[in-house]
């Protein structure tokens, strides 16, 4: 590390900052197999962030796809229910019960129930059976990749997931099974609808899905309320909960936000998540710690000199903390690159690994965090430095 350069003198203050980067660069790439170390450690500490913290994005998502795509103001669901994977049974008596409420435009009937699929070969596996009001859409399949919803009037039809088609034994439309021994038939497929508890949604209309579990025909299992325009949506929610009584009235998006709470939290696969990211983090603290630590020690002759020139603390500290970002950049960056990697071979498994915009600053943030946090051993050992020493 040369001193001959450094900005002490005459204009300090406006020079400082250009004169620690490079000094801090300097102290990087002298030993490059160090610095390589330190990149590797970044690298993989935002890798499995990145990927932990994606999955948990992407399970949320995947909890609460149905009610996130079903377009209703208010879900009518029976007494403690939790999400909407499994539920009880509603009497079509509460819809109309419901309708007589004040603001209340339309109330749909939508089906999610268990049954089980066999396949063409004759194995068994257990589906989510989806039954909607084809008239009005509501809790309809989206992201249609072959077929038409419409196609589905007929008796027998459903619509699966290309996600799941293999496993379900499907390899074309028009490929016959059984659901619970009844005779159906595959008309559509859709793309990238996924499951958490990993049972596929099955999608036909609500009167077929009635049939294929063995419902009576007055029984489902939500209400999906439409609010006529200028309803005050929260005074609509309590006067329902009054009049249907053992019922629970949600807002979509409290709907939504209870499936997630309920899967990922109350079941612990969120904290599971957390935690490997959470070590993650303290690998990445570790390794950039032992590393500026030791690139700091080796220095040291170097920073007493610059303490006995007259260099302030602040000026020490920033070369410290300069070396910590470039670190984390340049890790950042390239573990970045692996991430996106990772959401691009997830696209075609069940389990997907999401990567919102904001979820990236906030692997930005966690990396910066990170090696700071790692140099703060660095700089304690330089607030120890005895100027005096380089005359010894």
């Amino acid at each position: 590390m040369s001193t001959a350069t450094l900005p002490l003198v005459g204009g300090r203050s406006r020079a400082l900052p250009a004169g620690t980067t490079l000094l801090a660069w300097r102290n990087l790439a002298h030993d490059r197999a160090r610095f390589v170390v330190t990149l590797v450690g970044v690298l993989f500490a935002v890798l499995l962030m990145g990927v932990e913290l994606g999955l948990l994005v992407g399970f949320a998502r995947t909890t609460s796809g149905l009610v996130d795509h079903t377009r209703a103001d208010l879900w009518i669901t029976p007494a403690g229910t939790t999400n909407v994977d499994i539920a009880g049974r509603l009497s079509e008596r509460r819809r109309y019960e419901a309708l007589a409420v004040p603001g209340v435009a339309a109330v749909d009937m939508l089906m999610a129930q268990f049954a089980f699929w066999r396949k063409p070969d004759g194995g068994n596996e257990s589906v989510s059976m989806v039954g909607f009001n084809l008239a009005t859409g509501h809790g309809a399949p989206w992201n249609m990749a072959e077929g038409r919803i419409e196609d589905l009037q007929q008796d027998d039809a459903v619509i699966i997931d290309r996600l799941y088609a293999a496993k379900l034994g499907i390899g074309h439309l028009g490929q016959t099974v059984e659901i619970n021994n009844q005779r159906a038939r595959v008309v559509g497929f859709t793309a990238g609808i996924r499951t958490f508890t990993q049972s596929p949604y099955v999608f036909t209309t609500h009167r077929n899905a009635q049939r294929f579990t063995f419902l009576k025909p007055d029984e489902t299992t939500y209400l999906l309320v439409t609010l006529q325009p200028g309803a005050d949506r929260e005074t609509v929610r309590q006067a329902l909960k009054d009049r249907l009584g053992k019922v629970d009235v949600w807002p979509s998006e409290g709907f939504a936000r209870q499936a997630q709470t309920y899967w990922l939290i109350t079941t612990g696969a969120g904290s599971a998540l957390l935690m490997a990211a959470l070590l993650g983090l303290v690998v990445g603290i570790v390794i950039v710690g032992q590393t500026l630590y030791a690139t700091t020690v080796d220095r040291l002759p170097e920073y007493a000199t610059l303490r006995a020139m007259g260099a302030p603390n602040r000026y020490l500290y920033a070369v410290i903390l300069k070396q910590a970002a470039i670190s984390a950049a340049l890790g950042f960056g390239a573990g970045m690159v692996m991430v996106a990697g990772v959401v691009w071979l997830s696209r075609e498994s069940s389990v997907a690994v999401a990567m919102p915009a904001w979820l990236v600053g906030v692997l930005a943030v966690l990396t910066l965090l990170m090696c700071a946090l790692g140099a703060l051993i660095s700089i304690r050992r330089i607030v120890r430095i005895d100027p005096s020493s380089v005359f010894q």
